[in-house]
């Protein structure tokens, strides 16, 4: 058996009351920090479907377990729930190539090992979570993959990648920029022009084609994929939280998902919804208020909604 679907399956909790069981499983023995998932099982199978649930960027899947309940409900009532590391680690940007390779291959492997292939899949994700979860879908509607996503939905995600480069250029030149926000504006910036090939002064039409979403593209080639597909946005657009952490709206994701939203209803979009909160955002342990949360996505309604798209 070729060594990349050798299974080392380290973790087993069950929870008494629900009957639950979490698994690790490494695809790679020999490399236990990328290449493997969490999987949260129904309390039998088959279920109602599976889900693959994507972590944020430098998030990993025990701390999306911490942060929402949405896998716990999610198999409660009969999802298989599947929380990833792809090839590319924690720190992937989930659009790239890479990063979406790993995806269909481990989308594979689940769907063979669990007998999936004709049950319902929902993808989604929190921020670059989420911005993983779009570009598969689009990909795989464009490209016609095996495997095509009955429903959609991204938790606060950053989809304009020249936004983002545009906003981290902008916030380095404005005087009395916080250190810590420097430096993660330093880092984005290098990743975004290794992924691009540089600036979108010079690189735009990769910066279109990469992005699930481009404000600039008024062809919006990216979203044609995705007229039919039902698609759940959320974001939580607190002006005045962000002003004092520093950021203004051009930092603010809920741009994106927002601009996104409108454009798909102009070219005939039924399905997809933007949902905007208020006071939603807040991180455990602490509950520590920040907006940009798993906690906006409410897990009891959004498992309702993926379970009525047919």
């Amino acid at each position: 058996m070729h060594k990349f679907y050798f299974l080392l399956l380290a973790v087993f909790i069950c929870t008494s009351c629900y009957s639950q069981k979490i698994e690790t499983v490494y695809l790679n023995p020999k490399d236990s920090t990328s290449s493997f998932y969490i999987i949260v099982y129904p309390p039998k199978l088959p279920g109602s479907g599976f889900m693959f649930l994507m972590p944020g960027m430098f998030q990993k899947p025990q701390e999306v377990i911490q942060q929402t309940e949405l896998p716990k409900i999610a198999a409660r009532q009969g999802i298989l729930t599947i929380i990833p590391v792809f090839s590319t680690g924690i720190s992937t940007l989930g659009i790239d190539t890479a990063t979406q390779a790993s995806f269909r291959e481990m989308l594979n492997h689940v769907t063979s090992r669990h007998k999936l292939i004709d049950q319902r899949f929902y993808v989604g994700g929190f921020s670059i979570g989420g911005t993983c979860a779009i570009k598969y879908a689009q990909l795989a509607l464009s490209h016609n993959y095996p495997i095509k996503p009955s429903a959609v939905f991204a938790i606060d995600a950053p989809l304009d990648f020249e936004r983002m480069y545009n906003t981290s250029v902008r916030e380095m030149r404005s005087a009395g920029m916080d250190k810590d926000l420097l430096a993660e504006n330093t880092y984005m910036l290098k990743r975004y022009e290794k992924e691009f090939g540089g600036p979108p002064s010079d690189f735009l039409p990769y910066y279109h084609k990469g992005s699930p979403y481009s404000f600039s593209d008024t062809t919006h080639q990216t979203l044609q994929p995705l007229i039919h597909v039902p698609i759940r946005l959320y974001t939580e657009p607190d002006v005045q939280w962000w002003l004092k952490a520093g950021v203004d709206y051009s930092g603010m994701n809920a741009f994106d998902c927002a601009a996104m939203t409108n454009d798909l209803h102009r070219m005939g979009s039924k399905k997809v919804m933007l949902i905007s909160t208020t006071n939603k955002g807040y991180r455990k342990p602490g509950n520590k208020r920040n907006p940009h949360s798993w906690s906006i996505a409410e897990p009891n309604d959004l498992v309702k909604w993926l379970l009525a798209q047919r």
